[in-house]
Formats: C-alpha cells, structure tokens, sequence
C-alpha cells in the first residue's frame, strides 16, 4: 500500500507540473512576430497610398516602380514571419496535444488506481486498521501506528484533491489547443492572402516595368537616377570606414589605458584578401550581362561606367556572401533598389543590389556562401548587381571571382 502510495504521489506531481515552458516562450516568440506584423502591414499599405497616389498624379513610372519594388520586399518579409509564426504554432499544438494524451492517460490510471484503492478500504481496511492497532506492543508503538494512520487518511484525501485539479488543468491546456487552432486558421488564410497579393504586385510591377522599357525618356532619367544613386553608394563607404576608424582609435585607446596589446589578427587563409581570383560567385548559374568598367548602354548606346558586374539570373535566385564578415547596411537606393553591404576583414566590402528578399539583419555575422536574399529585377531584367570595395576603391569583381 505505501509503495502505492508513493507512485500516486509521483504520478500527481507530473499531472500538476507539466512542462509548460515550450508553450510560455512559442507564445513569446508568437507576441513578437505579431507585432512586427502589425508594423510590417502598416508599411505595406503605406506603400500602396504613394503607389495609387502616384499613378493619379500622372508622376513618373520609375518611382511608381521603385515604390513596388520596395513593397514587394516587405510583403515577401511578412510572407515569411506568417510562415515562421505558423512553424511556431504548429510546434506548440502537437506539444499541446501530446501533453493532453499523456494527462488523460495519467489521471485515467490515477482514477483506476484510487478506485481500486476505495473498494479494498470498504472491503477490508477498518478491521485491518484495527487490528494493526491492537497488535502493537507497546504504546509508543501504538501511537506510530495511528500517527501512519491518520497521515495515510490524508494522503487519500490529498489525492482527491490532486485528481481534482488534474482534471482543471487538462481543461486550461485543451481550451489553450483550441486558442492556437483558432490561430493557425487564421494564419493559413492571412497566408493566402498575403500570397495572392504577391502574386498580383508582382504582374503589377512586371506590366509597369514592359512599359517602362518601351519608353526612351525612361532610360535616360534612369541613367541620371543611377549617377545620383553611385554618389550615395559611395558616401555609404566613406561613411563605414569613418566608422571602423573611430572604433579602432577607441579600442587602442582603451587598450592603453589598461595597458594591454591588441591581439593580432592573421591574414592567412582568412577573408578576401588572400582569396583574389578564388572567391565563389554570389549566384548559381547566370551570365555576365554588364561587366566592370566603361560600358555602352544597350538602349541609348551611350558609353556608361559600370562599378560593379550585373549577373543575368532568374527572379527569385539565391544570393549568398562570398565571404565571412558582417552585415553592415540594408537599405535601399534609387536605380539599385533593395540593397546589402557585407563588412569583412581588412577593410574590404561588398555589395548586393536588386535584391527582391533580404534574408538578414544588420549586425548578423555570416559566413561564406550563407544565404543573404533573393534576386530581383532593374529596369533592364533580372539581375543581381555586386561590388567589392577595398577601402574607397572601388574592384574588378570579375579578377577576384573564380573562373567559371
């Protein structure tokens, strides 16, 4: 009977204990992604406005164009926090449901086990609780023997209680099942609508960009916007290296103060400077549709100058970092559009454009060949646009990417 006893305890305390932590940090997670849904719907349609705006006010297509192109990333963007959010959801109900099977199976032993119990205590324990006081030979004996009585009597009556709130919180984790049921509905379908929309923008845009390249005058205020955009691009350098050159006079000046040397970094093997002609490309697949350097234009056959290499690649391609470093900016510039530039070590960058997904945050360390975004489209096709900087100067793409 006590060993009995003991297993109930045990079983009890499984039944009011369960392992609640997955659900309380899903949730969490859950309350963050909605709130940076509200934001990321709330910059959508505010982005729609400029686009319907735009188009009343007769104003020029490449802006109505750079509006979709902004858009449509932050569409993909909250296309994939529901899908996250819904990973999520999913993990929490079939824990939810496991935990609900293993409580409904506990308390139906503890049910069948204290059953058992009650019909043996009618049947027999009173004489038996009788007899085992009046066969004790002495009257300390006596009084442990009423004493184990008496706590086993609460025990019983604990295990009652036990059973009781066993049953409630069976009860709290199926309505909370029902709750994220609600809620996975409710994802799928925002889901759907979210996809459709894409779909939709996505022959918007590629109707508005048909049109555009239809259109010669469209060409030439591209090229000026493209000269303007360069000029930023390049104050964004300047911009990063005054940055790192601060951060490194601080952190002599701390490390003299405290007297201590700055731990030496080795080039060997590590980065891009010693990788000139071995670097992977950031696409698979493609074609060189604009080269490094001065190039006539396709459309005005006007001579350009091309800071980096355009990589013809479908939509939707995967980029990836050529090499170790950090996400220093995600932005967005006239003529580039989406836009991401990878700090890595001896003052060398990187830079991808037309990115039509970004799948990083500004600060998050990569590695070479990690996921970075997708491709996108400018105005003269699917594209994906890469730079390497060493410093302020501007590279040759093609003399620092392996040989295909």
């Amino acid at each position: 009977m006590k060993a009995l006893a003991l297993a109930l305890l045990g079983t009890m305390f499984e039944l009011i204990h369960p392992p609640l932590g997955y659900s309380q940090a899903g949730s969490r997670d859950i309350q963050a992604r909605e709130k940076e849904l509200r934001k990321l719907q709330r910059e959508i349609d505010q982005y729609e406005s400029k686009i319907r705006k735009s188009e009343q006010r007769e104003k020029s297509a490449l802006e109505t164009l750079d509006y979709y192109d902004r858009q449509g990333l932050l569409i993909r963007r909250l296309l994939r926090t529901l899908k996250e959010q819904s990973t999520q959801l999913q993990k929490d109900i079939d824990e939810l449901r496991r935990g609900i099977r293993s409580s409904e199976n506990q308390l139906g032993s503890l049910r069948d086990e204290y059953a058992a119990y009650v019909a043996s205590v009618y049947k027999y324990s009173r004489l038996q609780d009788l007899e085992l006081l009046l066969t004790s030979k002495s009257l300390n004996q006596l009084a442990i023997r009423a004493e184990y009585l008496r706590r086993f009597t609460d025990q019983r009556k604990n295990e009652i209680s036990s059973i009781s709130r066993s049953k409630s919180q069976l009860e709290r984790q199926s309505k909370t099942l029902q709750a994220k049921l609600l809620a996975q509905e409710k994802l799928i379908t925002q889901k759907a609508a979210e996809e459709r929309r894409i779909k939709n923008k996505t022959a918007e845009q590629q109707k508005l960009l048909a049109s555009i390249r239809r259109n010669m005058d469209s060409y030439r205020k591209e090229l000026q916007r493209k000269s303007s955009a360069v000029t930023q691009l390049e104050k964004m350098m300047a911009d990063l290296i005054e940055r790192e050159r601060i951060r490194k006079a601080h952190d002599a000046e701390a490390a003299k103060k405290e007297d201590r040397r700055l731990p030496e970094v080795s080039s060997a093997g590590f980065g891009i400077a010693t990788r000139r002609g071995r670097l992977p490309w950031p696409v698979d697949g493609g074609t060189i549709a604009a080269r490094y350097g001065n190039q006539i234009h396709p459309v005005l056959k006007t001579v350009t100058h091309n800071t980096g290499i355009d990589i013809s690649v479908p939509p939707g391609s995967n980029v990836r970092s050529v090499a170790a470093g950090e996400v220093a900016i995600i932005s967005w510039l006239p003529s580039y559009g989406n836009l991401v530039i990878i700090n890595h070590n001896y003052g060398y960058r990187t830079v991808y454009t037309h990115l039509s997904e970004i799948l990083v945050v500004q600060g998050q360390k990569v590695g070479e060949g990690d996921l970075i975004g997708k491709s996108g489209e400018s105005l003269s096709g699917p594209v994906l646009h890469f730079e390497l900087w060493k410093e302020r100067e501007k590279q040759d793409p093609e003399l620092w990417l392996s040989k295909r």
